[in-house]
């Protein structure tokens, strides 16, 4: 496997674990995370020994998704990208979603502490979600001002009832792990202390089993998704663009940044 600086790789008898390893940012997505996890990902996924994957996060967090400093930053940064510029590049939201959908290999993910925004994202569009009791699961987007446009309204009402993700994904609102399993955003909730072994016993069982059953099998399932993602991407990440570049997105990030209360206005 190669190298990489955000993100870790290990292989031990046909299971790899790839653990995101920003911790000093609570692995939020930037400094190259996002590019390398899907590098990683197709590096796998290109690797028939490789039977099973685990996904976690160094640190104290899972992925805490989007990193709003950095956000606030280009918010004030008036020689940065242009708003065209934002918009376009936010398409490419579309990319890592893709990347783990053609992993034909099972993927776990391992929640503990904090997933948020398109790190919650990103664990719901892994095959099977184990969480600590007190992790921390959100999508951010409406906090910050902006649309859930980036796989959240693909992944929240397939995990869970309808009328829960609609209320989940307009406020922003937190369930620890323990909801989170019981609404279905997770197969099971357990201790933190327990986490990675209870993550790492699921995914050695899915590398034990017949590689060509298991992996038609998810193949199969993730038409279901891969439906509704063609359905909802495109529409959601256009109208996260157009709030990407709102006047409300930018008061939020410096309300985040400020630690205050953000005054939005509608525009």
């Amino acid at each position: 496997m190669s190298e990489y600086a955000t993100v870790l790789v290990d292989r031990k008898d046909g299971l790899v674990t790839v653990t995101l390893n920003r911790p000093e940012r609570l692995n939020a997505i930037g400094g190259g995370l996002e590019r390398e996890l899907g590098l990683a990902l197709a590096e796998i996924a290109a690797d028939p020994t490789v039977r099973a994957v685990l996904l976690r996060g160094e640190g104290r967090a899972f992925c805490a998704g989007g990193d709003v400093k950095d956000m606030a930053d280009r918010a004030a940064d008036e020689v940065g990208p242009s708003p065209a510029q934002q918009v376009y590049q936010l398409l490419h939201g579309r990319d890592i979603l893709e990347t783990i959908l053609s992993v034909p290999q099972p993927i776990v993910a391992a929640v503990h502490g904090y997933a948020m925004g398109l790190g919650a994202t990103i664990a719901l569009f892994c095959d099977v979600v184990i969480a600590a009791e007190d992790a921390q699961f959100a999508d951010t987007h409406v906090s910050v001002g902006l649309v859930a446009g980036d796989g959240g309204a693909v992944a929240w009402p397939l995990a869970m009832p309808l009328g829960a993700a609609r209320y989940y994904l307009m406020t922003g609102d937190r369930l620890n792990g323990t909801e989170a399993a019981r609404l279905g955003l997770a197969l099971r909730a357990v201790p933190a202390d327990r986490l990675l072994e209870e993550a790492t016993a699921v995914a050695r069982r899915l590398a034990d089993a017949a590689p060509l059953a298991v992996q038609g099998t998810k193949a199969t399932v993730n038409k279901i998704v891969r439906e509704r993602l063609n359905l909802l991407l495109d529409l959601g990440l256009v109208l996260e663009g157009g709030t990407f570049v709102s006047e409300d997105h930018k008061e939020a990030a410096a309300a985040f940044v400020a630690k205050r209360k953000p005054n939005f206005q509608g525009r």
